[in-house]
């Protein structure tokens, strides 16, 4: 039973990626078209990298707590400057 939980706290987290890569192609496309402009569209791109970034980091928590045996519910969102600094 817990691990049924723990496969749909994981699926919202893909579903939330999934939906960020979706705003990220809208902007691309509202840049394209003209509806906003190149500034607009880096700060939300920033905006949704570090988002993306964290989601990321937060699934991979949960399925090394899975391996490990342990809740992966315990795994929790980090700030965007703990996720960035493992990415450097």
């Amino acid at each position: 039973m817990e691990q049924q939980a723990s496969a749909g706290s994981d699926r919202r987290i893909l579903e939330r990626i999934g939906e960020m890569v979706e705003a990220e192609r809208d902007l691309r496309a509202a840049l394209t078209e003209g509806r906003i402009d190149p500034e607009s569209e880096r700060q939300r791109l920033r905006e949704l990298e570090e988002e993306l970034d964290q989601c990321w980091d937060l699934l991979r928590q949960r399925r090394a707590r899975v391996e490990a045996g342990d809740d992966p519910d315990l795994a929790a969102v980090r700030s965007v400057e703990e996720v960035e600094r493992y990415e450097s």
